[in-house]
């Protein structure tokens, strides 16, 4: 595999980083600005914790671009450096030391020795924590109780209220925690905040994308043919996830011409585990049985294309927020609370219990269907296709 060649980034590209990352963009996003992975965008935020360092700026006093050129074009026409002081208004000394800082007479160049100067200027501030042990231990315990920044901040305002030393912002906190450069507080004490991530985000970051949450290439119900909207031909299905507690569920599918219910178990509710588990159970069938099938807007068949590859059977989807769209499935999930009451642990039942359970439904005389059974107009229409 060939290496892509490493990118150093510019002050401008680091600047535009801080931009997106400021308005909430994600590392994958603010990535692809640069063709690069997120992980090297990560290693430019992290190293401040993602809180955006403040922008530097030169003193006023010191010595600027142009003046360091003066400076050497004076020495290269051999003037003395009291001349060249009195044409800058500057002492004589502060050109004195600005030749030896940056090899004398013979050696001196403007560029090198204004980006020397400024490489020279870095003066990291001590943060308060820093410099007060005393306060540092006390948040510190705090912190570990898992009392939060802004609890430990209002608490020290209110037992300390004449004393300022001993009083500090929950912003103050954070940057402390989040910025480790500062080393008052270990990094350890980030495993006690209730999000314990590494680096600070912004007030507007999500993780969601604009197709966070939605089923690409979706088609809609709509759009389905009107032969399915009147029921009048078998072989269109309507399916959901039933679910008992949190962590169990099986997929529920009904036929919306014969109203007969099938029940698949699933051990886990990701698309890749339901899709595979409704293909397969769709090779039981014959195709002119299975012709369709429409479901609600869960991200469990967000997947719907490997299923359709997978059984030539078109999937539909309910318009957002409308599960009443699907109501004869809706009706029979109401109908298996019968036996599958909400907050039981279903992930027990084997398949042969949940067949056994949707024979019972399917076994029920049904008005609509002038009080057959949906097994009986189900094999009715099975023996039709023989």
């Amino acid at each position: 595999m060939k290496r892509r060649p490493r990118i150093y980034y510019s002050a401008a590209q680091k600047a535009l980083m801080w931009d997106r990352w400021k308005a909430g963009d994600t590392l994958h996003e603010i990535g692809k600005l640069f063709d690069r992975p997120h992980t090297s965008i990560h290693t430019i935020l992290s190293a401040t914790g993602g809180i955006r360092p403040p922008q530097r700026h030169r003193s006023r006093l010191a010595l600027s671009i142009a003046e360091r050129e003066e400076i050497s074009r004076a020495l290269a026409a051999g003037e003395s450096i009291r001349c060249i002081a009195k044409r800058l208004k500057r002492s004589a000394s502060t050109v004195s030391r600005e030749l030896q800082r940056n090899g004398g007479r013979a050696c001196y160049r403007a560029a090198k020795a204004d980006e020397a100067a400024w490489q020279r200027a870095c003066r990291p501030k001590m943060c308060k924590l820093d410099n007060n042990l005393a306060l540092a231990e006390i948040v510190s315990v705090k912190l570990q109780s898992l009392w939060s920044p802004e609890q430990i901040a209002g608490w020290l305002t209110r037992t300390y209220p004449d004393d300022k030393d001993l009083q500090v912002s929950h912003e103050a906190i954070y940057r402390t925690l989040f910025v480790q450069t500062r080393g008052a507080l270990k990094k350890e004490l980030l495993a006690h905040l209730r999000r314990t991530r590494g680096m600070r985000r912004p007030r507007h970051y999500t993780q969601k994308t604009p197709t966070h949450g939605r089923i690409v290439d979706a088609v809609t119900i709509s759009e389905r043919p009107a032969c399915i909207e009147d029921r009048a031909v078998p072989g269109h299905w309507e399916g959901d996830l039933l679910f008992g507690d949190a962590y169990s569920q099986i997929a529920t599918l009904v036929e919306r011409h014969t109203r007969y219910v099938m029940l698949v178990k699933v051990v886990d509710k990701d698309s890749h585990t339901v899709v595979a588990a409704l293909a397969r159970h769709a090779q039981t069938l014959p195709k002119e049985l299975y012709r369709s099938l429409t479901w609600d807007r869960g991200s469990e068949m967000a997947g719907h294309k490997r299923f359709t590859v997978a059984t030539d059977i078109q999937a539909y989807f309910c318009d957002p927020h409308n599960p009443w769209q699907r109501g004869t499935n809706e009706n029979t999930n109401g109908l298996l609370r019968q036996y599958l009451p909400k907050g039981i642990d279903i992930s027990g039942y084997s398949q042969d219990e949940l067949d056994a359970i949707a024979r019972k439904l399917n076994e029920r005389p049904r008005k609509t269907l002038g009080y057959k059974t949906p097994a009986e107009v189900f094999n009715e229409c099975v023996a039709s296709i023989g």
